[in-house]
């Protein structure tokens, strides 16, 4: 799985939508209640000069999206990557898939994550909030540190992950 710009973010939500209508209305779930939950990313889309919003696929179907941003914060000399508004599709809100599956696509959507920080959107921190405080759990072991993890810092606080990239802390030591 990919974690990909949204091109035409218009038409993306659009197409994405109409994917996850017909996922919801399979199991006989009314959509637009669903929908509702993404009413974030309704009015992030008509904002056209933001080219911050993210899908996460697999080249077939849209697993999930969210926002991101590179900015700066006073706690950090370097830029910080911040991911929110995260939404899934009905496939995993509605247990069509299972809690494994689930865990998947948001650890894959965090991965997706650290990998913008180390290319396209070079940062050395980032802010990723989770759906909810329950989907912790899925990142628990990220928090022991090892001479392997990528991370000099890595909490969850709530429904907020703060990690920093151990490249990042060597560069604002030096």
């Amino acid at each position: 799985m990919r974690l990909l710009p949204m091109k035409e973010p218009d038409k993306a939500w659009r197409s994405i939508k109409a994917q996850w209508k017909r996922d919801a209305e399979g199991v006989g779930e009314d959509y637009s209640t669903f929908a509702m939950g993404s009413a974030a990313f309704d009015s992030l889309i008509k904002d056209t000069s933001n080219p911050s919003l993210y899908c996460l696929s697999d080249g077939e179907r849209i697993h999930a999206v969210c926002q991101v941003s590179r900015l700066m914060m006073s706690k950090y000399s370097t830029p910080m990557l911040r991911a929110r508004f995260i939404s899934v599709s009905p496939v995993y809100e509605l247990g069509l898939a299972g809690a494994g599956e689930y865990a998947q696509i948001m650890v894959a959507l965090f991965s997706g994550i650290v990998w913008l920080s180390r290319d396209s959107l070079s940062a050395g921190h980032i802010r990723f909030f989770l759906k909810s405080p329950g989907d912790s759990q899925f990142f628990a072991a990220l928090q022991i540190s090892t001479p392997l993890s990528p991370f000099s810092k890595f909490t969850i606080e709530g429904a907020l992950i703060e990690c920093s990239l151990k490249e990042a802390e060597a560069a604002e030591t030096a």
